[in-house]
């Protein structure tokens, strides 16, 4: 038995997509289980136990036609028995229909469900707290399992024992102090539709300071030194000491083992919080205005994991707006959210460290 499971793109996606290889293995303990996905992603699956191989879709498969059709043949040669398509858009189509697959599950679309053997709609309503992205993923289990397709399974991440001592010993030489709180803020999204504005996430900071006089580590790549340092300077004098500008994760792997370390990631909704509860990582999480928040907000429970969402303070300002017209507004609607409307759950939240 010979399993595809198609997920490209999003790191948070991937990382999602993953709960369906610890479930295939319950089912098939002897299959082959192989993942398409794309380069960058790869650290939050690397050590998957779950996982037997990961084929990586580069930007050459991306950009070439005839680099694509080689792909799609070499996936074809290798015979798959059943191929799940959580991605669903052209080139995973491709790689499907030619798969020559007796099982070819996917997302409802109305231009690509003939391909598909098995194409299933999206749930509109979550029914348990793993949220949509979890349950829809899930459903597409249906076809190998009913009783699969309603096992909850979390997305997991796996370090290894030297990154996490790595991660610890970096840690303390930098003067962290590991007996005492430690958190790592998630201060900028994928974009700037994903970020709450710099001079409110400033002030989201200092209330973590003044409440908890915890230490502050910011989750930044290099591309985005200018923003994040942005956001320092708009923090107060007395808040600076306590942030650790300088120690961040330079590779996806080195953060995930920084945060590992962590009481708590705080920010923007995204990959970072995904992953620190993969990590089992408490978390509270700033929605977008224009994110479904029922979509993501995956395994709250009012306590460790909690999230805020502008609809949740102002329900009005979201009435009969698709979600095309709320991401074309994203700024002008995070103008609306400002701190005092998060920063009284977010002290809330504090209390338990």
């Amino acid at each position: 038995m010979k399993i595809l499971v198609i997920q490209q793109k999003m790191i948070g996606d991937v990382l999602a997509s993953s709960i369906l290889f610890e479930a295939l293995r319950q089912k098939y303990p002897q299959a082959q289980l192989h993942y398409i996905i794309n380069e960058h992603t790869y650290p939050v699956v690397e050590n998957n136990p779950f996982i037997d191989r990961c084929i990586f879709f580069t930007k050459t498969e991306e950009n070439s036609k005839k680099a694509l059709f080689k792909f799609v043949k070499n996936i074809q040669s290798q015979h798959y028995d059943i191929v799940i398509d959580v991605y669903s858009k052209f080139s995973s189509n491709l790689i499907t229909l030619f798969s020559r697959s007796k099982i070819k599950i996917s997302q409802y679309k109305s231009y690509s469900a003939y391909l598909y053997t098995h194409p299933f709609k999206n749930k509109k309503t979550a029914n348990t707290n793993a949220g949509l992205a979890i349950e829809n993923r899930l459903q597409l289990l249906e076809p190998i399992s009913k009783e699969l397709s309603k096992t909850l399974i979390k997305p997991k991440i796996y370090l290894t024992p030297i990154e996490i001592e790595t991660s610890k010993q970096n840690l303390l030489k930098a003067n962290i102090n590991l007996e005492k709180p430690l958190f790592m803020i998630s201060v900028l999204g994928s974009d700037m539709t994903k970020t709450y504005p710099l001079l409110h996430m400033a002030k989201l900071i200092d209330a973590i300071m003044l409440k908890t006089q915890g230490q502050i580590l910011f989750n930044y790549i290099p591309k985005q030194h200018t923003a994040a340092k942005a956001i320092f300077n708009f923090c107060k004098a007395e808040t600076k000491p306590y942030i650790y500008f300088n120690v961040f994760g330079k590779s996806l792997r080195e953060f995930l083992a920084i945060t590992k370390h962590c009481t708590a990631l705080i920010g923007n909704e995204g990959g970072a919080v995904n992953m620190a509860k993969a990590l089992e990582i408490p978390t509270f999480t700033i929605f977008s205005p224009w994110i479904k928040k029922e979509s993501w907000s995956m395994f709250e429970n009012n306590s460790t994991n909690v999230s805020i969402h502008l609809k949740d303070v102002k329900p009005e300002l979201f009435e009969e707006k698709s979600t095309k017209t709320l991401k074309a507004d994203a700024l002008n609607l995070y103008e609306n959210f400002s701190p005092d409307l998060i920063i009284p759950e977010l002290n809330n939240y504090l209390e338990q460290f």
